[in-house]
C-alpha cells in the first residue's frame, strides 16, 4: 500500500526512524562498551564513548581465555545439524499432510499443532531420563535431536499452508511424465517451497542458536557448552570482579551471527510467512 499524502509519508518515516534508532542503539552501545576497560566503566558514565586506544583485544581475550572458540564451534554444529534435520522432517511431513488424503490426516496435523501449546518444562524430566538411557547426554547428537523435535510443529504448521497454496497440476504433470512420488517431492515440490523452507530454516536457526535452558540441562561438560551457556559460565567465573569490557565482547560474539543471518534473509522470511498464510 503506497502512501501518497506527503504529511502522512513524513510521519511514517519519522516513526520508522525512531524505531530504527531504538533497535540499533542497544547494539551500538554493546559494541562501544566492549571496547572499554573497567576503569572507564567506573570513572565515566556507562554510556560514554570509549577512550583511545580502543580495546579490540577484549574480543581475542574472551575468545581464548573463556573458551569462546569451543563454544562457538559447538553452537555451529548443533545449530546447523538441528536446523537441517528439522527443516527436512518438517518439509516431508507437511507435504504428506497437505497433498495426500488419508484417514487420520487431520488428527495427526492437530496433534502436531497442539504440541506447540504444551509447556516444555512438563516433559523435561522424562526427556532427560530418555536421553540418559540412550547415552545422549553431553553429546551434540542429543541436542540436535531435541532441538529438531521442538521446532518440528512450527515448521509443519507453516509449510502445510504453503504446500496447499501450490497448484495440484504441477505434481500431476510430474507423475504423468513418469516421476515417482519421491521424485515429485524432491525434484519438483521441494524447490518450489524454497520461500517457506528459508523461513523455517531461519526461524529454527535463531531459536537453536539462542537456546539456553535445554543446553544447561542436557550438557554438564564444558567442552560441549554452546555460546549462551558459555556466556553465563563466563559471568559466573568472574565472580566478584566483573570484567565488563570482555563481558560485552562475549555478548556481541553471541549475538552477531544471528543478526547477520537475519539481515541477509529478512525478505525471504517475510515472503515465506506471507506465502504460507495463503491457501
Amino acid at each position: 500500500m503506497e502512501i501518497k499524502n506527503p504529511l502522512a509519508k513524513s510521519i511514517v518515516w519519522i516513526i520508522l526512524l525512531i524505531w530504527g534508532v531504538a533497535v540499533l542503539y542497544p547494539l551500538l552501545w554493546t559494541l562501544l562498551d566492549a571496547l572499554k576497560n573497567n576503569e572507564q566503566f567506573f570513572l565515566n558514565a556507562p554510556w560514554a564513548l570509549p577512550k583511545y586506544p580502543l580495546l579490540w583485544s577484549n574480543f581475542s581475550y574472551v575468545w581464548s581465555k573463556y573458551n569462546f572458540s569451543t563454544y562457538f564451534l559447538n553452537s555451529i554444529i548443533v545449530t546447523a545439524g538441528s536446523t537441517l534435520l528439522g527443516m527436512i522432517l518438517a518439509a516431508m511431513t507437511a507435504y504428506i499432510l497437505a497433498r495426500y488424503d488419508f484417514k487420520g490426516n487431520k488428527i495427526i496435523f492437530t496433534i502436531y499443532i497442539s504440541s506447540m501449546m504444551i509447556p516444555f518444562a512438563l516433559a523435561l524430566i522424562p526427556l532427560f531420563f530418555l536421553l540418559n538411557d540412550l547415552q545422549l547426554i553431553n553429546t551434540w547428537l542429543g541436542l540436535i535431536l531435541v532441538y529438531a523435535a521442538l521446532n518440528l510443529p512450527f515448521g509443519i504448521f507453516l509449510l502445510v499452508g504453503f504446500y496447499k497454496s501450490l497448484p495440484k497440476e504441477i505434481e500431476e504433470a510430474a507423475i504423468i511424465d513418469g516421476t515417482s512420488h519421491y521424485g515429485t517431492f524432491f525434484r519438483v515440490m521441494l524447490p518450489l517451497s524454497q520461500p517457506g523452507l528459508i523461513t523455517v530454516m531461519i526461524t529454527n536457526m535463531l531459536n537453536n542458536w539462542n537456546e539456553y535452558f535445554l543446553g544447561v540441562v542436557l550438557t554438564n561438560e564444558p567442552t560441549k557448552y554452546t555460546l549462551p551457556i558459555g556466556l553465563a559460565v563466563m559471568q559466573a567465573e568472574m565472580q566478584y570482579r566483573v570484567e565488563w569490557g570482555p563481558l560485552f565482547a562475549g555478548l556481541l560474539i553471541t549475538t552477531l551471527p544471528t543478526l547477520i543471518v537475519y539481515i541477509i534473509f529478512q525478505r525471504q522470511i517475510a515472503s515465506g510467512i506471507t506465502a504460507g498464510a495463503v491457501k
